[in-house]
Formats: C-alpha cells, structure tokens, sequence
C-alpha cells in the first residue's frame, strides 16, 4: 500500500496563478501603465524627449557610473567574501554583520554621511583636494556612493558558493601540481562565475535606479552630475508625467537589454 504523500505548497496549477497574478499586480501592471502613458506621445515626439542633450547626459552618467560601480564590487566583494568564508580572525562576525548596513541604513542618511565625509569641507574631501582631487560633487562621488550601497549584493551571493566549495578541492588541486593561480581559474572560478554575474547584475540594476544616496553627493548640475532618477523627479515636478514615463521607458529598455543578455550568460555557463 502506497502512501500518498501531501506536497508543502499547492500544486502547480494554483501556484501558477497566485504567482502570476502577484507578479501583474506588483510588476507588470504597473510597467504596462507606464509604456501606455508612454504612447500618448508620437514617435517623434518621444524621441524628441529621450534624445534631448540633457537626457541623454544623464543616461551615460547613470550607466557609467552604476556599471564602474558594479565592476568595483564585483573585486571587492569577492575579496571580502573569500576573506569572511576562509579566514576566522577577531571580530569577524562584526565584519559580517556591517556588510548589510547599506540595506538597513536609509539611501538618504548614507548619502549625506558620505557627503560630508567626501565633500571639499569634509576630512577626505580636504586630503583629496591637497592633491587636486574632487570628490564630492563629481561622477566619482556618485561612483562612490554606488559602491557602497551595491556592495551587499556581490558579498551576499558569493558567500553561500565559497561555502559549499570544500577545501579539499583545492588541496587536490595543488597536490596534483596546480598553482593558487591555476587553481582558481580551473577549480574555483567555473564554480563562483554563475553566482558572481548574478551579484553583478543585482549591483548594476540596483545602481541605475538609485536615487536617495546620490542626490546629495552628486551636486545635481544638468549635463554634468545629473543622474536620470532626478531627471525623473524634475519632470514629475514640472507636471510633465508624459516626459517622466518616456523617460522611465527608455530606462527600463536599455537596462532590460543590458541584463537579459547578462542573465542568458549566467545560465549558459551555469548549465556547463
């Protein structure tokens, strides 16, 4: 006599639906009113609007700086990840637990912290400006302040794969005549390569949108440090909604198509 065993959740066709039906609410819907609002304009009128210097200024300086962002974490945050899995040392835990302070600390209070930290009047700021160099207030301020808040989401989806790879990999590795160098490219890198362009990825959507931790550091100058989340607030204040989603529009399509292929390589490598 077989015994039917009850499955945790419900079953396919009823989790299928409450999952799509989450997803349009929160999502889809949401997405589609504002490719909608979108379309009021003509297409010469909304490539009018997206194609403007000042927009488009902004597009580069908040995919630049969120991609040279990303890019930072994703050498830090493997470090400190490998560091926090393999190493214990005093005050490790405290270590640990700092890392998510830019998920728990308000976008707003970082950005000023770090504003007057790097701003010319600031400790950093002074010692930088006796060598020539601006921080605050420049695309390097904004840099920074984008560091710092995507930094949780490489550490975090490394740690979990640098703890399931068991040392004595490496250890065969380097008995069988490997260097730490071949062993991390053959050994260790097929493994965390899936899990480090996911981190990327988070890092990098997270940067593009972010607002509250910029705004303060960036000095806000149209054509110069203005990112496209302002952009977006000055047409909102401005009643200019139609200019605001076909700004949100172009956003959301060049950072869809940035990802996607980054998603597809992600899966790619990881099915190998």
């Amino acid at each position: 006599m077989s015994l039917r065993i009850s499955p945790v959740i419900p079953g396919f066709g009823l989790t299928l639906g409450y999952t799509l039906v989450y997803l349009s609410l929160l999502v889809l819907i949401p997405l589609g009113a504002m490719f909608v609002h979108a379309s009021q304009l003509t297409w010469a009128q909304f490539w009018e609007v997206i194609s403007a210097p000042r927009v488009l200024a902004a597009l580069k300086l908040s995919f630049g700086t969120a991609l040279v962002a990303a890019l930072l974490n994703g050498v830090i945050g493997t470090l400190l990840a490998w560091v926090l899995v393999r190493y214990p040392f005093p005050g490790r835990k405290i270590i640990d637990a700092m890392i998510d302070l830019p998920f728990a600390l308000p976008t707003a209070v970082a950005g000023i912290a770090l504003t007057a930290l790097y701003a010319p009047a600031g400790p950093v700021g002074q010692l930088a400006g006796e060598f020539g160099l601006k921080i605050a207030y420049t695309p390097l301020g904004i840099a920074l302040a984008l560091t710092f808040i995507t930094l949780p989401f490489v550490v975090r989806t490394l740690q979990p794969v640098l703890a399931d790879i068991p040392r004595e990999v490496e250890e065969a590795a380097a008995c069988l005549g490997a260097s730490p160098w071949q062993a991390f490219q053959h050994v260790l890198l097929p493994a965390l390569l899936p899990a480090w362009l996911t981190g990327f990825g988070l890092a990098f959507a997270r940067g593009i949108g972010e607002y509250g931790s910029v705004i303060f550091i960036a000095g806000n100058m149209p054509g110069k440090t203005e990112i496209l989340p302002l952009l977006i607030m000055v047409k909102l204040d401005q009643y200019d909604y139609t200019g605001a989603t076909s700004i949100g529009v172009l956003m959301l399509v060049v950072a869809f198509a940035l990802l996607l292929p980054l998603n597809l390589l992600q899966r790619r490598i990881a099915i190998r």
